[in-house]
């Protein structure tokens, strides 16, 4: 009879057992889980993740009888969120590439650990869920535990922290300006819109693009940058203020504004996307170079639109001005971004591809380049356990040592 292979995994997603035991994840094996568990014991002993590891090593005694079982911890980060659930993918990549399981059993304490579980089933099957309960009320401890995990994540600090800040900010600044509480329902109507439709969520993902450091090119760039928009700002500031004194048309106001402020931010906006470029030509990312060519496109049409939908406003054009240029920014967006899905293929096809690892955006392992068919515009790549994967190179978001793609 042939013993099914089981591995028995306690995950601390607040890395814990660092923090206060100074021994990183992943750990595998019994003697090492026990080591690492009465360690972390010592160190705090009313910390539960120990008392989950002791369980789970009490788990792997039992079915290592009629089983081939290994017993895993993996550990998050501080931060929790997205950094602790790269962390633990990436470890949970390596415990599977030494230790081809069938199935595992996921002990957790019943806190923060379990929302981890979808990122483990996306890689192995879960056959059994092991809650340890501590002497405490678990349904109370559970929702403590979940909210103070919420609030450490960038989204929901945003919504909790971020927005009252905000309006206090704006308050401050419509009451000075003469705006009072017009100025905060414009702003938060705005972000609520943005919110809604995704929007936030796209433009602080590609900001993150943006990682400043002095030691690169791109450094000046930003600075020159920043410098830009806080001109251009004060500009639109200032004409504001000359053009109130003419009128109380809170439309042809904004629409003046508008057009001093697009008169330098889009420079800003493009002087920064060529620090960017220069960044990753330095690197000898060129694959990248491409999208970022395209937002510089996506950049120069907004600055038409708004100028001409600005001078309609002020009456210094016809609409029928602004109809046309925005049915012809539509064709302009469609046609660049043909044009540079095009640019990117032929820039990943003139690269080497063969023999580089392969990754998700959330830096998991996937496997390795094994070819590729230029026909078909496929990457050949084979994983860990030897299985083989067709990826379309659409799904390709950066190639360097590694190629990242969207999985």
């Amino acid at each position: 009879m042939v013993k099914k292979r089981i591995l028995v995994l306690s995950v601390d997603r607040d890395n814990d057992l660092f923090a206060k035991a100074k021994i990183a994840g992943p750990v595998i094996g019994r003697e090492a889980n026990v080591a690492a568990a009465a360690k972390l014991a010592l160190a705090d002993p009313e910390e539960t993740d120990a008392n989950t590891m002791f369980e789970a090593v009490k788990i792997g005694d039992e079915l290592s009888k009629d089983n081939v079982v290994e017993i895993a911890t993996l550990t998050g980060s501080e931060k929790l969120g997205y950094s602790a659930d790269r962390e633990i993918l990436k470890q949970l990549e390596r415990v599977l590439a030494q230790f081809k399981c069938d199935s595992c059993i996921f002990v957790s304490d019943g806190a923060s650990d379990e929302q981890v579980i979808p990122i483990i089933q996306s890689r192995v099957k879960i056959d059994s869920i092991r809650v340890v309960v501590m002497k405490q009320a678990k349904e109370l401890e559970k929702t403590y535990f979940v909210l103070l995990e919420k609030l450490k994540e960038p989204h929901y600090a945003r919504l909790v922290f971020g927005i009252p800040a905000i309006l206090l900010i704006l308050l401050a600044v419509g009451d000075y300006m003469g705006f009072g509480w017009r100025l905060v329902a414009i702003v938060l109507g705005a972000y609520l819109i943005a919110k809604g439709f995704g929007v936030e969520e796209y433009v602080l993902s590609h900001l993150a693009n943006f990682r400043i450091s002095v030691e690169k090119l791109g450094f000046v760039f930003y600075l020159l940058a920043l410098l830009l928009v806080l001109i251009a700002l004060a500009q639109a500031y200032e004409a504001y203020l000359l053009k109130a004194v003419e009128t109380t048309d809170a439309l042809k106001l904004t629409a003046y504004a508008v057009s001093r402020l697009m008169v330098l931010f889009p420079w800003a906006a493009l002087i920064a996307l060529l620090g960017k470029t220069l960044d990753l030509l330095t690197e000898k990312r060129k694959y990248e170079v491409v999208k970022f060519g395209l937002y510089g496109i996506f950049v120069m049409i907004l600055w038409l639109i708004l100028s001409v939908a600005s001078m309609w406003i002020l009456a210094d054009a016809y609409f029928s001005d602004f109809v046309i240029v925005a049915l012809l920014s539509v064709v302009f967006t469609i046609l660049a971004v043909r044009i540079m899905d095009w640019l990117r293929m032929r820039v990943a096809l003139g690269m080497k591809l063969e023999n580089k690892e392969v990754l998700t955006e959330l830096g998991a392992y996937i496997g390795k380049t094994i070819g590729v068919d230029r026909k078909r515009g496929v990457l050949i790549v084979q994983t860990a356990f030897g299985q083989k994967l067709d990826l379309a190179f659409e799904r390709i978001t950066g190639i360097g040592d590694k190629v990242v793609v969207k999985y």
